[in-house]
């Protein structure tokens, strides 16, 4: 996803992202729909989420049950004045799957 380009917006973008600032209940729903750990990147304006997920997770199905959820239709608003897209938009909306086109996994094999 990319954020808007504004030096001041990104800043606050963060700063509602830290742990000091982040609404439990946002934490609480995202667990609630098998979302075990979730980290987001930024370089620049351009953000890559990445979610660590119970092993049957669905992603349209959790989605859909996130955006049910107590505040979270609040958050997707308050996050979108950074984001810079539609401030009914629900995260699915926002935040899309892509596909792994590369991994490498380094291990130390056994002699």
């Amino acid at each position: 996803m990319d954020i808007s380009n504004d030096p001041e917006l990104i800043s606050k973008y963060c700063h509602c992202h830290s742990e000091q600032v982040f609404w439990p209940e946002i934490e609480e729903g995202q667990r609630a729909v098998g979302i075990l750990e979730m980290e987001i990147y930024r370089r620049d304006n351009h953000l890559v989420m990445i979610v660590e997920t119970e092993a049957d997770f669905d992603w349209d199905k959790a989605m859909a049950r996130l955006a049910t959820l107590p505040r979270q239709a609040e958050w997707e608003a308050f996050v979108a004045a950074y984001q810079g897209c539609d401030p009914e938009a629900k995260s699915d909306e926002k935040w899309q799957m892509t596909e792994r086109m590369f991994h490498h996994y380094n291990f130390v094999r056994k002699r």
